[in-house]
């Protein structure tokens, strides 16, 4: 995982509209997971996900930090204190987006709710857009993507999608230091920048800017 002061590409970042802020190069995306020691610690030692965790239920993966900084507490978080950063291969990223069905209803999209909730009902990975949000937790403008994942492509992503699990917790925790103590100047997080689909379409109905 490359890091670099959250400062510095904070000028680069485009302060508005939908974009996936990932950290990503040609073979892997790197997606962020937060979960209770029993469960992040079994995937960090075997490199999969598997013991205590459920292939039952939908998983949701985050491919922007500070999005997964919100939603954690920095790690501070009862079930979430293991912070892991999963190498996802990219072909597999590319997979969720293009089969990925709005949690909420598009009228553009899929015309009408039936057929929505239709869609919703047979899909096996979700797509939500919400605002992102800066170290402190405050809202911006810009959204954040983050995708839930089930059913069989639950154990494609557990088993097979995956080149490393990272666990990041110190660092997360290092990091947060610089948060409470109002020092963003010296706050190093992952590097990122605003990830295209390899699909036109895709990135048209993703509404990504």
């Amino acid at each position: 995982m490359k890091t670099r002061n959250y400062k510095e590409q904070l000028k680069e970042w485009p302060k508005e509209g939908h974009h996936i802020m990932a950290q990503y190069d040609d073979e892997k995306v790197i997606v962020y997971q937060s979960y209770r020691p029993a469960i992040g610690n079994f995937a960090t030692r075997e490199q999969y996900f598997g013991g205590p965790f459920k292939y039952t239920r939908m998983t949701w993966i985050k491919p922007n930090f500070l999005w997964m900084m919100y939603r954690n507490g920095w790690g501070t978080k009862e079930g979430q204190e293991v912070v892991l950063a999963i190498h996802l291969k990219r072909e597999a990223f590319e997979r969720y987006l293009s089969k990925a069905v709005y949690s909420n209803f598009q009228e553009d999209i899929y015309g009408d709710r039936d057929n929505w909730k239709e869609q919703v009902q047979n899909s096996s990975i979700r797509l939500q857009w919400d605002p992102d949000h800066d170290p402190y937790g405050a809202k911006i403008e810009r959204r954040a993507i983050q995708l839930g994942i089930r059913n069989e492509e639950i154990i494609k992503y557990a088993k097979e999608d995956i080149i490393k699990i990272e666990d990041i917790s110190a660092f997360v925790k290092e990091q947060h230091q610089h948060v409470l103590n109002n020092e963003l100047e010296k706050l190093i997080i992952p590097d990122e920048k605003p990830y295209l689909s390899i699909n036109s379409e895709v990135n048209k109905r993703l509404r990504i800017s």
